[in-house]
């Protein structure tokens, strides 16, 4: 039997039942880390971050992550140090097995090490094997860090501000960083060569230095009876004269004040594939689009997509008042002229109405890893002529398909082009619900780097969802038939829950002072889409609570936004918006699982402003009536977990 929404808190949550991994907290001195499922994350002094995670990853050839069940788990807390051991095994395929021994000790004398051994009896393919180390980016971004390489050799540098498409560094032994003032961190790296990625590419919040090198061939093999030995050593340095009051950095409540101005806000779109154009046209006609303005259409013609998909996207177009865009996978297989010519030619057949075209070559959705031969593709000048060509009058779009690491290392000519455009995925190292959430705090970095290459040209992201469409890594996404917390799985639970929702409007915050023109947050059925269709774990028709948040951001497409800032808080995410009318806005998102209390007495709400609030305790009534508004009173008050809150008021 489905969960019930209504009775089932962790379902109204996260859309599913099942947990995450238990969080054990290590503590020796001011030093702590949490312990998940065999990996350490939010390792800080004096509760401070440090680094977010250390942890040794096995993937398989397709970057997929394994996640072996943890065995003999023994937590030693000593005077002045404790000890973490534990095993573990990764089933691979064709019986072939890897297993992991591994120790942890922490020291109240500010020092961490993260022993591993793995050792395979039959044989082991694998993309990586060894540890990543996860440094954070607000506050580090831009840093100063010294780089000690293999040979001994020191390099005085800075963390990238920029996203750098290739690794910074490489041939990395130790890397230190200042944690605030007064403190230092060296992270001594042992056991294989390491180099580090910028993570933002992916909208990872985090920069990872990690073995292998990737310009080595993967996937490799483990031989029988090789043992993989390494070992990560954290040292924390205090020179502070007196120690801070604890807790200053993490005031409550949040409180919130007006930021600087910014451009009008985008159209909400919704991504149509044609598996789910007739569903979308039927929803359509009872359900409408929920307030979106935009549709972006899929057509993909090595996937078998053809002119009977068009006929049926121009069915639903013509139930729809907003702008339809035409994103083209081209196959680039023979002529431009001809493959162009012929999707032009269904289009025209078929009275299917275009506003733009997003095309790029099909072969540009797969990534291009250092060492990597880039794939055989024509001249993108060339491609951008030919669908002007075949297309006549209408906008052109050009960028990637998939995230913004590959329009990052295959930089587009922009000149040709009327906007340019990328997608983003947030399950593409980790599925962890906080390392979700944290992927909103690379968003601001990836629109700004994006500036910074193509200036003004006007800027579309999507589909940015929690799912994964396709997989630019490996052959596949991954099926998730359990509802879990799956790395590039192609359905995620969360999706049904109002961590969803609270994904999408964090979406919407992060990228506000973008000046995008388009916003695709969502479908509008389907496993990315609006409401649960057949074979959902929700009833049938049901409203996501995503639903009710993309109706709350898309009727405020083209007001004018403002920033609104939160002191040193990530948990709420917020911005600002004004109509012409009079009417102004203010958007709140609470991104934990906490409970937390919101100041807003800077903001000089007027009086008589109503609040839309989308939480546990509303979403089952919003899900059948819409989100209802109610006088705006108390103050501060408090957001529940992942509560979406929409205030309005007006001016004279």
């Amino acid at each position: 039997m489905s969960p019930d929404p209504a009775t089932d808190r962790a379902f109204r949550l996260f859309g599913t039942r099942v947990p995450e991994p238990p969080v054990q907290v290590l503590r020796a001195g001011l030093l702590s880390a949490h312990l998940i499922g065999g990996g350490l994350r939010e390792i800080a002094f004096d509760g401070i971050e440090v680094l977010r995670a250390i942890a040794f990853v096995v993937r398989d050839r397709d970057w997929g992550t394994y996640s072996p069940a943890i065995a003999d788990l023994t937590i030693k807390q000593g005077e002045g140090e404790t000890t973490v051991s534990y095993r573990a095994v990764c089933e691979g395929p064709d019986a072939n097995t890897l297993s992991i021994r591994a120790v942890i000790t922490l020291s109240s004398k500010g020092s961490l090490t993260f022993k591993a051994q793995a050792e395979t009896p039959t044989g082991f393919e694998n993309n990586r094997c060894g540890f990543c180390v996860l440094h954070p980016i607000v506050g580090v971004a831009g840093a100063p860090v010294t780089v000690e390489h293999v040979d001994g050799s020191i390099q005085y540098a800075v963390f990238p501000d920029r996203i750098e498409p290739w690794q910074p560094f490489q041939e990395i032994r130790a890397l230190t960083h200042s944690v605030m003032p007064g403190i230092d961190a060296e992270c001594r790296m042992e056991g294989d060569m390491f180099e580090m990625e910028d993570q933002r590419n992916w909208s990872d919040a985090s920069y990872k230095t990690y073995v292998r090198p990737l310009a080595l061939p993967w996937p490799y093999q483990i031989a029988t009876g090789e043992t993989v030995s390494q070992a990560v050593t954290l040292t924390v340095t205090d020179r502070r004269a007196g120690r801070p009051q604890a807790g200053s950095h993490d005031a409550r409540p949040v409180h919130l004040t007006w930021g600087e101005d910014l451009r009008p806000l985008p159209q909400i779109g919704l991504v149509v594939t044609p598996e789910e154009a007739g569903a979308v046209r039927s929803a359509l006609a009872s359900h409408g689009a929920f307030g979106a303005k935009g549709l972006l259409l899929h057509f993909d013609p090595a996937a078998g997509h053809g002119p009977s998909d068009i006929e049926a996207f121009a069915a639903l177009a013509a139930l729809f008042s907003g702008t339809i865009t035409l994103e083209i996978a081209l196959p680039c297989k023979g002529p431009l002229a001809g493959e162009l010519g012929a999707i032009a030619k269904l289009v025209a057949d078929a009275g299917l109405r275009l506003d733009a075209v997003m095309v790029s070559p099909a072969v540009d959705r797969q990534s291009t890893p250092p060492g990597s031969q880039w794939p055989d593709c024509p001249p993108l000048e060339e491609v951008y002529a030919a669908a002007r060509a075949a297309f006549p009058g209408i906008r052109l779009g050009g960028g990637m398909l998939s995230y913004f690491t590959e329009i990052n290392r295959k930089r587009v000519p922009a000149g040709p082009l009327d906007f340019v455009s990328h997608a983003t995925n947030p399950i593409v190292h980790a599925a962890d619900d906080l390392s979700v959430m944290q992927t909103l705090e690379a968003l601001p970095f990836i629109w700004t780097s994006l500036r910074a290459i193509y200036g003004q040209k006007p800027y579309r992201v999507g589909p940015s969802t929690l799912a994964m469409r396709q997989n630019p890594y490996g052959s596949r996404t991954m099926d998730n038939p359990n509802g879990e917390r799956t790395a590039m799985a192609n359905r995620d639970p969360r999706h049904n829950g109002l961590f969803g929702a609270a994904f999408a409007a964090g979406s919407a915050a992060a990228f506000v002072g973008a000046g995008l023109e388009q916003l695709t947050l969502s479908a509008l059925t389907g496993p990315f889409g609006l409401f649960a269709g057949p074979q959902e774990p929700v009833p049938e028709g049901m409203v996501r609570p995503i639903g009710r948040c993309i109706e709350l951001l898309a009727c405020m497409a083209g007001w004018q936004a403002r920033a609104v800032k939160s002191g040193s808080s990530r948990d709420i995410l917020a911005f600002g918006a004004s109509c012409d009318d009079g009417r102004r806005a203010l958007v709140l998102v609470n991104v934990t699982r906490s409970p937390l209390e919101v100041d807003l007495q800077a903001l000089g709400i007027g009086s008589g402003a109503s609040i839309v609030l989308l939480d546990e305790t509303t979403m089952i009534a919003a899900a059948s009536n819409g989100l209802e508004a109610r006088s705006m009173s108390e103050q501060p008050f408090a957001l529940m977990p992942y509560a979406v809150a929409r205030i309005v008021w007006e001016v004279a």
